[in-house]
């Protein structure tokens, strides 16, 4: 049991004497990071009266910005001195959706690390490195981060205290990191956690709608140029590569987030059962790895062969040369993991 009396009796007397806590996520924030972290800033106000703030590596990407408080977050891209400052005062640091200090990204991580305050990891990616965190709340078998804070929140008997905010940020969490509820994450208690969520009046509907059809035609065809022009099938192997270099970036006006879901999308043709997305960046190839069946998982190649890592069948890596020589390095071990 991850949710144990005696570790939500201790966290709750660190937040009773805390005068200041701080919720931080991991760098290239997805919906479940965004959500998550709101979730739980959402729900903090509600019980807890101290100075409270968002602060995360980088900005929320475009698709997520209509979410209620996301204009509360602060990046320390954009805000480096008040992130600075709120992570050297705080008491309390929530550390979501990331399982290792490492993902913060190089910039963050040394005010994270020498951050006084008592740290408390929630998430649910394998192999967490409990190593400086007061709390650890870990859970591989959850379906999302959000699903966790939700968890929490029930723990504590607290979900009255869950708003239409808190509601609408714990489901978009769920919805993104489950693929809309298709993938083998999904489990009877997600379900149930989503009809509670109904119950407490949010909208699924509309969370759907905010979420995926605010499309930008520069989006569109940026996804478009992609599969015309950059995908490869390797029918022998069951899998998809697609990329997208510097130059098509700059082309169609990319914004953060504007590739979201292209690598979910590649997965979708006949017959594939692996994809994997390639995308130039800040002078690194990063990769996302993707794939159908318990029997097929990605993250032992993300993590063997790309510095990365993550669930079974939704993994993440990075390549430090170039484009082609990762493409080719992925053809020469795919063989391994097929």
């Amino acid at each position: 049991m991850v949710f144990t009396e005696e570790k939500i009796n201790q966290l709750n007397v660190l937040l009773k004497d805390a005068k200041q806590v701080v919720i931080t996520a991991h760098k290239s924030p997805d919906g479940d990071s965004i959500g998550s972290s709101l979730a739980l800033y959402h729900y903090l106000k509600e019980v807890y009266t101290g100075e409270l703030h968002i602060c995360h590596p980088d900005a929320a990407p475009k698709f997520l910005h209509w979410m209620q408080g996301a204009d509360e977050i602060l990046s320390f891209e954009n805000n480096i001195d008040e992130v600075k400052a709120h992570l050297s005062a705080a008491d309390l640091i929530f550390c979501l959706d990331f399982n290792s200090f490492g993902r913060v990204g190089n910039e963050m991580q040394p005010f994270l690390l020498s951050a006084p305050g008592k740290k408390v990891m929630i998430d649910h990616h394998l192999n967490p490195e409990e190593e400086g965190f007061e709390i650890v709340f870990s859970d591989t078998s959850a379906c999302s981060t959000a699903q966790l804070v939700y968890e929490l929140i029930e723990a504590n008997a607290n979900q009255t205290k869950i708003t239409k905010a808190c509601g609408e940020a714990i489901y978009t969490g769920i919805m993104t990191d489950t693929g809309s509820f298709r993938f083998s994450s999904t489990t009877s208690k997600t379900h149930r956690i989503v009809a509670d969520l109904l119950d407490l009046g949010i909208e699924n509907n509309k969370i759907h709608e905010n979420t995926f059809d605010n499309n930008s035609v520069n989006r569109l065809q940026l996804h478009g140029y992609a599969i015309s022009n950059n995908l490869e099938i390797l029918p022998e192997y069951k899998t998809a590569i697609i990329y997208l270099t510097k130059e098509d970036l700059e082309r169609f006006h990319y914004e953060k987030g504007d590739t979201e879901g292209l690598v979910n999308t590649v997965l979708s043709i006949e017959g594939i059962r692996k994809s994997i997305f390639l995308k130039e960046s800040d002078g690194i190839i990063k990769i996302s790895f993707r794939s159908i069946g318990e029997d097929n998982p990605v993250n032992t190649l993300a993590s063997t062969y790309f510095h990365g890592g993550g669930h079974k069948n939704a993994a993440g890596g990075r390549y430090t040369k170039d484009l082609k020589g990762a493409i080719e390095k992925l053809k020469s071990v795919l063989p391994e993991f097929c």
